[in-house]
């Protein structure tokens, strides 16, 4: 069996929402999505369901190519796995899928981590939560706190984590369309 990459996103789309998550966090990346493909064609978080309304949120499969994700600064890491951690993610992501209507945004999820409380529910994820657990699933990393606490720039300290891209995400999708694979920049 070969060994695969998995690909964690973080962004900064410039919403209001995030604007008021980076007054909290005080980092530049407040969102955090998981791509199994190294162009990004399919990537998944827990985010808006309508771009335009940030209190209908569930999974979504983002677009890198138009949307709030297109004109965001951001970070892309890689990092190498198993390809048994590459089905144990894949399944995960296949359940969360084929339940899409079961899963919610867990906004109250994410007022706790503010609080520094936990709080779990059930098929409710609020995006870093999500990319923490699936990591954790595919037992790709040993997380020192519970995925509900995990903020995206934490994955940026994760050790096994090798940094891909630095800049504007409609810039590597221009480039990724010239042939351009991953590649690292500053």
């Amino acid at each position: 069996m070969r060994d695969r990459k998995i690909y964690i996103l973080l962004t900064d789309t410039g919403t209001v929402l995030t604007r008021m998550i980076r007054l909290y966090t005080k980092k530049n990346y407040n969102h955090a999505s998981l791509s199994l493909d190294s162009n990004l064609e399919e990537v998944y978080s827990f985010g808006r369901k309508r771009p335009r309304n940030p209190f209908i949120g569930g999974f979504v499969k983002e677009d890198i190519t138009n949307g709030l994700l297109h004109n965001a600064e951001c970070v892309i890491y890689s990092c190498t796995i198993s390809q048994k951690q590459y089905e144990e993610i894949q399944a995960f992501l296949n359940e969360i899928e084929s339940h899409e209507h079961s899963y919610r945004y867990n906004l109250l999820g994410l007022f706790a981590f503010m609080l520094k409380k936990e709080i779990r529910r059930k098929n409710a994820y609020f995006c870093s939560e999500f990319v923490a657990t699936a990591l954790t699933k595919g037992e790709i990393v040993q997380l020192r706190k519970p995925p509900s606490f995990v903020a995206p720039h934490d994955f940026e300290e994760v050790g096994d984590f090798q940094l891909e891209y630095r800049g504007k995400l409609a810039s590597f999708y221009h480039n990724k369309n010239h042939s351009y694979q991953l590649s690292l920049s500053s």
